[in-house]
């Protein structure tokens, strides 16, 4: 029996609606990432914007170094669950066709992380500007709306890069283990050290779409490329494990 593309499509996506973990996640984007933002820009955001070295534009969507967190677990949580109690076994016993199911999967992940993505990174800029008196920006300062756009863009890639990897490592605790550690602390520490080669980390080179002018050898689409890059070699792994391996 074939079981056609929109059907599985609708099956994925009845999955993310229903598993609350999942779906907290991805709501968590969202709320997290406002709630930072009220707290900064309430509290020390003109003040901080009074500092000649303030990158005002970048200072706008600095809540999303949290929302990625959320975005990270929505991505890992979203792929673990077919790890609990043989629900994998059952999924491809419904779609034998590995490459559909994963295919679908990873679809549904990622246009679910770019909608709550675009509407998370344009919400926090909007929001955040409303506490910034003299120091308030809008959409029309240059670089503004491309900010906007490639931070929901920067989300949905981190919320799929988590998705192949657990998809590769078979858990959701392996990957946030890895992967949140690495974007608080390690990315900094290699910074320090690595100096101009660290812009190609994946949240390093993500996040150079949210500067207004990004200096060094990435521009800001590039380095959203470059993290797509990261993204891609994810979901390839994922992509082969669960093409190799058994259930």
């Amino acid at each position: 029996m074939t079981v056609s593309t929109t059907a599985v499509l609708r099956s994925e996506w009845i999955k993310i609606r229903s598993v609350r973990s999942v779906i907290g996640s991805l709501i968590g984007v969202l709320l997290v990432t406002l709630a930072i933002t009220v707290l900064v820009c309430a509290s020390v955001g003109q003040s901080e914007a009074d500092n000649a070295d303030t990158e005002l534009l970048f200072g706008a969507f600095y809540a999303l170094n949290f929302g990625q967190i959320a975005a990270i677990s929505f991505g890992a949580t979203a792929i673990s669950s077919e790890y609990l109690n043989g629900a994998l076994r059952i999924s491809l016993a419904a779609v034998p066709r590995r490459g559909v199911f994963y295919a679908a999967k990873m679809a549904l992940v990622g246009v679910s992380a770019l909608v709550v993505g675009l509407v998370t990174s344009f919400s926090a800029f909007l929001v955040g500007q409303m506490f910034m008196g003299k120091y308030a920006i809008g959409l029309g300062e240059p670089g503004a709306l491309r900010a906007a756009f490639g931070g929901g863009i920067y989300l949905a890639l981190m919320a799929l890069f988590a998705a192949g990897l657990t998809m590769l490592l078979r858990s959701a605790v392996a990957v946030l283990s890895l992967l949140i550690p690495f974007i608080l602390v390690v990315s900094f520490v290699v910074g320090d050290v690595a100096g101009g080669a660290a812009r190609y980390l994946p949240d390093r080179a993500g996040q150079l779409v949210l500067h207004q002018n990004p200096t060094g050898g990435l521009g800001p689409w590039s380095g959203l490329a470059v993290a797509a890059g990261w993204t891609a070699a994810a979901l390839l792994a994922g992509w082969w494990a669960i093409r190799r391996r058994d259930a």
